[in-house]
């Protein structure tokens, strides 16, 4: 499969509305790389509070969506019992940064790669674009737990 739906991504991540940031995985090479699809609205949940005159996506949440999109990523890769009943978990997020606002009413592009990964231990990079211009970037850490 190269590319995931939202109820597809649903049946992989137990976020829900309005914390399921990503809309779609496209261009899925297997426990490699990916491209998230988050499209930020002018009702995104967000906007209301932050900065209601000139609203600007959280750059906190440009962060949860590579974690998001790296977790469907890596559950969508693994067999499916050996995902099952787990859970993923930032564990680091390096290097972030945040090279322009992400204003709403547009569509920001994840790419995400797994760059290495050491047992239930994964890491990874990933750029954020909104009409070919950088937004942000980052490399984070991530681990696969049990389910309590």
């Amino acid at each position: 499969m190269t590319n995931l739906n939202k109820d597809q991504i649903k049946e992989l991540l137990p976020h829900r509305e309005p914390m399921l940031l990503i809309d779609e995985l496209r261009n899925i090479k297997k426990l490699f790389s990916a491209t998230a699809i988050v499209n930020v609205k002018k009702d995104s949940f967000f906007v209301q509070g932050h900065f209601p005159s000139e609203p600007v996506m959280p750059g906190v949440l440009i962060v949860e969506a590579f974690g998001q999109a790296a977790a469907a990523l890596t559950a969508n890769g693994l067999d499916k019992e050996t995902y099952n009943n787990k859970l993923v978990f930032l564990m680091t997020i390096e290097k972030a940064r945040f090279r322009n606002p992400v204003i709403p009413d547009c569509v920001l592009e994840l790419n995400i790669e797994a760059i290495r990964s050491h047992g239930k231990v994964w890491k990874y990079k990933g750029t954020a674009f909104v009409d070919d211009k950088k937004m942000a970037d980052a490399l984070w850490s991530a681990t696969i737990v049990n389910r309590k």
